[in-house]
């Protein structure tokens, strides 16, 4: 007798709550990592600290509030628990360290103060899809950008490094004069000067911001190598065939659909036959599921703009390929997606 077709099936695992938990504890993980960043712990453990008490002393807190914002920060993989006492994981030293050129500390510090306070208002924004405060205009913007611009450079240098060696790699000879658009701290045409002798960049951005880039351009010992185009970026002109290369550093999201496609149509005019344009963007997978940075940049946009986005790789190829660049390619970096490259 077959008795397979009465036996029980196995039930599926139940569903815990754990992975929703994880989530709705995501605030904690900013604000624990703005207060390391804000007592300067990893600082404390680079300079020697090796357990909990002479953290706190060089930090000057308590020691249970030390021991428990280690324990968070070796919970996530940036502090570890040697035999021989703390120290720090290698992307910690790299990037949380104020001693050094690649510190993202100001940058984190920003979001998790003032960009989380306004994220306060996302159920407000995704239902009437307009944002909390409208940083795309400049009336409401430059205020913001003042304060964001500077902490950008550190974030964004290596990847800068990369576009400056790719276009060594794609313009063999002579000068390459780099169109950096709404340029801020100049970080992407800095970046690849530094990486490449033969680029001259110039930096296109509202005066209040050139400001900023000036004095990186001083920073970095670039002066000599940079010119200016001060101007908002959709009416000021880049000119006609005048660069061999540009760059869109984080802007697309910021512009919106619409803008973007016209701003693409206005740098593909700005580049000589065979130019190349690089867009430095969050750009989610197809089905715009994954990876989930570029999809809560998204939300980012909705709090902060008023067209704002997250755009696919194959729309940016449509947007591309319909202003007249062709070649539409993908460069691995050290940023938050890959870079796309076009030729015009």
């Amino acid at each position: 007798m077959n008795t397979s077709a009465h036996a029980p099936t196995p039930s599926a695992a139940p569903a815990t709550p754990e992975r929703i938990f994880q989530l709705g504890w995501g605030f904690g993980v900013t604000q624990a990592l703005v207060a390391a960043i804000e007592l300067d712990l990893f600082g404390a453990i680079a300079a020697g600290a090796r357990d909990v008490r002479a953290v706190a002393t060089a930090i000057r807190a308590s020691e249970r509030g030390t021991a428990m914002l280690v324990d968070a920060m070796a919970a996530f993989g940036l502090v570890e628990k040697r035999r021989d006492g703390l120290a720090l994981a290698p992307d910690a030293a790299t990037f949380l360290l104020r001693s050094s050129p690649a510190f993202m500390g100001d940058f984190l510090a920003l979001h998790g103060r003032e960009i989380a306070q306004r994220w306060q208002s996302l159920t407000e924004c995704v239902r009437t899809g307009r944002p909390a405060t409208a940083l795309d205009r400049p009336s409401e913007g430059i205020p913001f950008w003042k304060r964001l611009v500077d902490g950008l450079f550190p974030v964004g240098f290596a990847a800068a490094q990369v576009v400056g060696r790719e276009l060594a790699r794609r313009h063999p000879t002579g000068e390459i004069r780099l169109l950096d658009v709404a340029a801020g701290s100049g970080v992407w045409g800095f970046g690849a000067a530094l990486a490449e002798p033969r680029v001259r960049p110039t930096a296109q951005d509202l005066p209040e911001t050139l400001e900023h880039t000036r004095a990186w351009a001083q920073r970095t010992k670039l002066e000599g190598r940079v010119g200016y185009l001060p101007g908002d970026l959709r009416t000021v002109d880049f000119g006609t065939a005048a660069f061999d290369a540009a760059v869109l550093g984080h802007i697309c999201h910021s512009e919106g659909a619409t803008h973007t496609q016209r701003l693409l149509q206005k740098v593909a005019r700005a580049l000589r036959p065979g130019g190349t344009i690089v867009i430095v963007e969050f750009v989610p997978d197809e089905g715009r599921a994954s990876p989930p940075a570029p999809l809560l940049f998204a939300l980012n946009m909705l709090v902060h703009t008023t067209e704002g986005d997250a755009f696919t790789a194959s729309q940016y190829r449509t947007w591309l390929e319909a202003a007249g660049f062709r070649d539409v390619t993908s460069l691995p970096a050290p940023a938050p997606s890959p870079l796309l490259l076009a030729t015009r």
